[in-house]
C-alpha cells in the first residue's frame, strides 16, 4: 500500500499558521475544509490509505486550549468524519472507475509527547505513571473507533512502554490497529530501546489485533536498516513513512532544509525491496512525495514481482 503524507506541510502551504500547541488540530477546529482538501489531494496522488488529523487532537490538549469536553470529543470525531467524506467523494469521482483499492481510514493516535508540544516524541522518557498514560490515550481511542475509522494508527511512539500500554488498550477495545515507532538511528527507537526488541515483544502473541508494525517520523536514510531489524523479529507487515530528511527544532517548531540526497521515490523503492508492505511520508512530505511512492510501488510490482 501507499500511505499518504504529512498533514502539516500542505496546510502551511495553504497559509495556515501551525505555531500553536494544537498544531494541525487548530485547523481541524477552525478550517476543517482545508483538511478535507489535503485528504483529497493525497488520494488523487495515489495514496491507498489516509491518516486522520487527530495526531495532536488529544482531550487534555484541547481542554487546555479552552474547548469544553463536549467540543474536544466532537473535534476528535470530526477528524475521522472528514476523511470518510473525502474518501467517499474521491471514490465516486474517480476511485471506483480507476481500478484502485478502496482507501483505508487510519485514525492517528499521537504519543503523549505530542500533547507536551516540546519535541518529547523525539525523546520519550516521560515523567508520567503508566495509569496516567492509559487515561490519556483511552478516551480518544474510543472516540476514533466510534466515529467509524477502519484502524487505529498508534504513531510516532518513542518508547516501548507507551507502545505496550496503547496496544493493551487497543486489545481491550477489540480494535484493529498498527503501531509505528519514531527512531533516532538505524537500530534504536527514540527512547533507546532496540527496534528489534520492540518487534519481538509486540509479536509475542499477546496482541492478536495488531495488524502492522512500523516506523515513521524518522530520517529516510535510517529506514532500510530498521525494516531489516523488524523483519528479524516479526512476521507482521511492515509500514514505513519517514520524513523527507529535514531536521526538527522543537524550540522554534521549524524544520531545517535537508541535505541533497536520493529522490523520495528512490527511497520508497528501496524500502519495498527491503520488505516494507506499506510506504508513505511523514513530516515535510507533500503530494509529490506520495506520487513518487505510488510510482515506485508500480515499478516494484512490475519489475520485482512480475505483477502489474
Amino acid at each position: 500500500m501507499v500511505i499518504d503524507g504529512s498533514m502539516s506541510t500542505p496546510l502551511e502551504r495553504m497559509g495556515c499558521d501551525l505555531n500553536h500547541t494544537l498544531w494541525t488540530a487548530r485547523v481541524l477546529a477552525e478550517q476543517p475544509e482545508l483538511i478535507r482538501q489535503v485528504h483529497l489531494n493525497y488520494l488523487r496522488a495515489g495514496a491507498d490509505c489516509g491518516i486522520t488529523a487527530s495526531y495532536q487532537a488529544s482531550i487534555p490538549g484541547l481542554l487546555s486550549a479552552g474547548y469544553s469536553l463536549e467540543e474536544a470529543e466532537m473535534l476528535i470525531s470530526r477528524s475521522v468524519k472528514i476523511f470518510l467524506e473525502a474518501r467517499s467523494q474521491w471514490w465516486e469521482d474517480e476511485g471506483k472507475s480507476s481500478g484502485r483499492m478502496f482507501p483505508l481510514c487510519l485514525a492517528s493516535v499521537g504519543p503523549y509527547g505530542a500533547y507536551l508540544a516540546d519535541g518529547s516524541e523525539y525523546r520519550g522518557n516521560y515523567q508520567i505513571a503508566d495509569e496516567e498514560l492509559r487515561i490519556f490515550h483511552k478516551r480518544r481511542m474510543e472516540i476514533l473507533l466510534e466515529a467509524g475509522t477502519d484502524m487505529l494508527l498508534i504513531e510516532t511512539i518513542p518508547s516501548l512502554r507507551e507502545a505496550l500500554i496503547t496496544a493493551e488498550l487497543a486489545e481491550e477495545l477489540k480494535a484493529d490497529y498498527w503501531i509505528s515507532f519514531s527512531c533516532k538511528d538505524r537500530f534504536h527507537i527514540n527512547e533507546g530501546d532496540l527496534i528489534a526488541d520492540c518487534a519481538r515483544e509486540l509479536s509475542s502473541g499477546r496482541y492478536p489485533n495488531l495488524s502492522v508494525i512500523g516506523v515513521n517520523c524518522t530520517r529516510p536514510e535510517y529506514i532500510e536498516s530498521l525494516i531489516l531489524e523488524l523483519k528479524k523479529e516479526t512476521e507482521l507487515p511492515i509500514a514505513v513513512y519517514p520524513n523527507s530528511g529535514e531536521e526538527y527544532d522543537p524550540r522554534n517548531k521549524t524544520w531545517t532544509k535537508a541535505k541533497q540526497g536520493m529522490a523520495f521515490g528512490a527511497w520508497a523503492l528501496s524500502y519495498m525491496k527491503a520488505g516494507a508492505s506499506a510506504v508513505g511520508g511523514c513530516c515535510t512530505t507533500v503530494e509529490d512525495h506520495i506520487r513518487q511512492a505510488a510510482a515506485a510501488r508500480d515499478r516494484f510490482l512490475s519489475e520485482f514481482c512480475n505483477l502489474k
